[in-house]
């Protein structure tokens, strides 16, 4: 309590004498860790000047969500040339998904900035602004490494790099905007410094580069970062600094030119940077970037030769799985030498990208129409593995920095897995026989980051004998489907040994597509005869796959010749959607189709007639009515293949019927929410889906809740597509979640759409004139609580002495005037008070925390009606 009055008499004493003049702030941002879904950790950063009579002990938050907290310094280092750095760090908790500006004032910035005009009045405030929402997933702010506490000087070029890094891997951008003062708004005047040649900051490097200072003197700049994700703004944060402009005839170092790398995970890096000074003054060099930071394997600088004018220094890193990451990382070389006059430095920069290792020992196992592959899991322990496919082998070595595969090596995307193994069947197509299919892996980690190519493996799928040439459906029906198998009469058995003849063929059948369960149906003396008609099948509703086995059947000398074939029929799977059925087509043979020809029974005619073709393995049939029939077959147009001779086969599916229905979904609307505090209701806006991706749409349901991670419940229905607009007025809270979803013609509700939470009402208000003069106008001072949202508070009210002279927890406040624990009533003057309410939020009860003055006016004839 001693130390809440020696506060409370410094801060009115301030108020009362106008002294505004702490000169101390000379930069400072503003960084964030996500903790949870709404909780977020933030570090205030402040670089103050150590010779002014003013150090924060603690600051003032505002969140952005009308909240303010009072946060402690938490620590504070010494730095060269009389700057301190201050670290403030606090934890809050947001009330909903947003967009949240956090701000941070302090008065005053630094006597005699020459950009900003009377900068010792002016208000030196940072800003940062978060973007809470859950989709995004977990997301830090960047960390600056680079402090912002060089020298410039006049006529010499001077470069800055803020040294951000993301923890995340989030691309960042750069650009210059300006100072901010009081409530973060731009400083009226505020001009950028001036500059011989050029000034601006490159969005992709951060380099800041001033060239050059034309005069002296302190002049202040703000650098806004961005963070990107997926092309999608995720934050961005600003650090306003101060460059103080010296005349000299110090030179500046210099760096010799530096290389990006590309090094595989695992890899030592190890490079050398050389700086020289034109005026032979000793120099050293500082390194900062995310390599340094790690607590396995960190980045190491070490100097290992120094002279006048000369340093070199060696530059390592031993890389790990740890770091391979999507983006790149930078290492900042900071040459900084030591003059009589003052020192100056030179930044430059190179890129490092830790790449991971591609997958090694991959296997190739060919089957009838598909490619078994594996491989040997990797150290890294990659999120998956990308398989790529081409016909014939490419002789391709990666350059040392691209990853995955160009598009111009002709590989094809096969599939992904989070195995070490893979299916190939080209995605149901099935591989064509006779062909060198090549494979070569990527390793893709969890930000998306691709290794190297692995080695390309290539494996031929051998043409099985006898070769399949047909299996085409003739009759469908559920007892009397009938099925023709075709294949090639075999030719070179003269090359077998010991194949002397008689010969026959055995036929199996599965009823499934993959031969999981075949049994021998039927066998055929001969060679010549290559044809055989299955019958008494239900085509209706299974699908077959046949295999066709020569044996030598000489007695006593009877074995198997070659490896058989296996191939299905083709079987259609029909969807019925609104107004339309999607067709797909399901197979598994040694052939490849490049075309279906779709049919749809003409119920006239019962005949078959063309209506399309594809050549994928569906098609969807549209402009159809709701509620009738349609039947359809598809017949397959493809070739296989016999040494270096392709054959042209055809092939009939089965015939199936159904009935297009609107089951259907619409898509969700998107959804706006907006807060309109004084009418005490939320509005809702959103799209017509009938404009966009919807034809029938016909109403709405609204959603809502009052706690973010409650149930959202249907409150109400709106009839009419053209509605798109809706007001609430909750109850309790004015905080909530919304959602809403469309409905069409057949009841088919569509999914929710964004769901939208908004918290941003101020329910408690306190005014700052009370007049208990007697005269029957503002006697009593009132806080204003609309609908009694607020349930509690604790009010503490405090003359210029910082002496308690009131204190309730009541939300109304009811204060008359008297001094606590007598019948006195207080004098005219200004009064400071402390409130913590209550107040209720979509995450629950909240504590907000309210300063402020209150004029006091005791006098009769100085009424004043609030309400007026």
């Amino acid at each position: 309590m001693k130390f809440l009055r020696v506060y409370l008499i410094l801060f009115i004493s301030l108020f009362f004498t106008q002294i505004l003049y702490a000169t101390h702030n000379r930069a400072g941002e503003i960084t964030y860790t996500q903790i949870s879904d709404l909780t977020f950790e933030i570090t205030v950063t402040t670089y103050t000047y150590t010779l002014s009579n003013v150090d924060r002990e603690e600051l003032e938050v505002s969140w952005g969500d009308g909240t303010y907290t009072v946060i402690p310094r938490h620590d504070f280092i010494e730095l060269p040339d009389y700057y301190q750095r201050n670290r403030y760090i606090a934890r809050h908790t947001f009330p909903g998904p947003g967009v949240y500006e956090i701000l941070v004032e302090d008065p005053n910035r630094n006597y005699g900035v020459e950009n900003i005009p009377n900068s010792v009045n002016t208000v030196f405030s940072v800003k940062t602004t978060i973007y809470v929402n859950p989709e995004f997933g977990p997301n830090s702010a960047p960390v600056l490494l680079n402090p912002p506490i060089n020298k410039a000087a006049q006529y010499r070029l001077f470069v800055h790099n803020p040294g951000a890094y993301d923890p995340d891997g989030d691309s960042l951008s750069y650009s210059l905007t300006e100072c901010t003062g009081e409530n973060g708004d731009p400083i009226h005047g505020y001009t950028l410094p001036p500059a011989t040649n050029y000034i601006g900051i490159d969005e992709v490097t951060g380099d800041f580069v001033w060239n050059t200072p034309p005069d002296t003197g302190k002049y202040n700049i703000a650098i806004q970062i961005n963070e990107w994700r997926d092309g999608i703004k995720i934050g961005s944060l600003i650090r306003d600094m101060q460059i103080d402009v010296y005349e000299t005839d110090n030179m500046p170092p210099v760096n010799d030119d530096f290389n990006d790398w590309c090094i595989l995970a695992g890899d030592t890096l190890e490079t050398y940077v050389r700086s020289t000074d034109l005026n032979y003054d000793s120099i050293v060099h500082i390194g900062a970037g995310g390599p340094f930071l790690f607590e396995s394997n960190p980045a190491n600088l070490e100097e290992i030769s120094s002279k006048p004018g000369e340093v070199v220094s060696r530059f390592t890193w031993v890389t790990g799985c740890n770091h391979i990451r999507k983006s790149e990382y930078m290492v900042l070389i900071s040459a900084r030498d030591n003059h009589p006059d003052i020192n100056l430095v030179d930044i430059d920069n190179f890129l490092i990208k830790v790449i991971g290792p591609s997958p090694e020992g991959i296997m190739l196992n060919p089957g009838n129409a598909f490619m078994r592959l594996a491989w040997a899991p990797g150290e890294c322990n990659p999120a998956k593995y990308l398989i790529y496919r081409r016909i014939d082998s490419l002789d391709y070595t990666p350059d040392s920095c691209v990853t995955g595969l160009p598009d111009y090596t002709g590989y094809e995307f096969a599939g992904e897995t989070t195995d070490t193994m893979f299916f190939d069947n080209n995605n149901g197509e099935g591989l064509v026989q006779g062909f060198s299919y090549c494979y070569r892996i990527i390793s893709e980690f969890a930000d998306g980051a691709q290794s190297y190519p692995s080695e390309e493996v290539c494996g031929i799928i051998a043409p099985g004998f006898p070769i399949i040439t047909n299996v085409s459906v003739l009759v469908t029906d559920e007892s009397e489907g009938k099925i023709l198998l075709r294949w090639a009469k075999p030719d070179r058995l003269d090359t077998v040994p010991d194949a002397d003849g008689p010969f026959k063929y055995i036929i199996y059948r599965s009823d499934e597509a993959y031969g999981m369960r075949l049994k021998k149906i039927d066998s055929i003396a001969g060679l010549d005869d290559t044809t055989f008609f299955d019958s008494g099948l239900n085509t209706s509703e299974t699908q077959y796959s046949y295999e066709v086995a020569l044996y030598n059947d000489t007695p006593g000398n009877r074995f198997k010749i070659g490896n058989p074939q296996l191939s299905s029929s083709i079987f259609l799977n029909l969807e019925p959607f609104d107004n339309a059925i999607k067709i797909n087509i399901e197979k598994n043979t040694p052939w490849l189709d490049n075309e279906y020809i779709i049919y749809r029974l003409n119920n006239t005619t019962m005949n078959y007639d063309s209506i399309g073709y594809s050549t994928k393995r569906e098609f969807t049939d549209t402009k159809l009515a709701n509620g009738t029939q349609y039947c359809y077959l598809v017949k397959s147009i493809g070739y296989y293949k016999i040494d270096t001779n392709k054959f042209y086969t055809e092939n009939l599916s089965n015939e199936r019927c159904d009935i297009p229905e609107d089951f259907q979904r619409p898509c969700p609307p998107g959804l706006k929410v907006r807060s309109s505090c004084d009418s005490l209701k939320n509005v809702l806006t959103w799209n017509n889906p009938n404009l966009t991706c919807a034809d029938d749409v016909i109403g709405y349901k609204i959603y809502y809740t009052n706690h973010y991670e409650a149930t959202l419940d249907s409150i109400d229905k709106i009839m009419g597509a053209e509605n798109t607009f809706y007001e609430h007025f909750p109850e309790g809270t004015m905080g909530a979640c919304y959602a809403v979803s469309a409905v069409d013609s057949f009841y088919n509700e569509s999914d929710l759409s964004n769901v939208c939470c908004i918290d941003d009402c101020a329910y408690y208000e306190l005014p700052n004139v009370f007049t208990p003069n007697n005269d029957g106008i503002n006697d009593i001072y009132l806080a204003k609580n609309p609908l009694n949202y607020v349930e509690k508070v604790h009010m503490r009210i405090f003359n210029r002495w910082g002496e308690l002279i009131f204190e309730t927890e009541d939300p109304m406040i009811n204060w008359d005037g008297t001094i606590k624990n007598s019948n006195k009533k207080v004098s005219t003057g200004v009064y400071y008070y402390i409130c913590d309410v209550w107040e209720p939020r979509i995450t629950g009860l909240e504590v907000r925390n309210m300063v402020g003055f209150i004029h006091v006016y005791t006098d009769k004839g100085s009424g004043i009606n609030l309400n007026e």
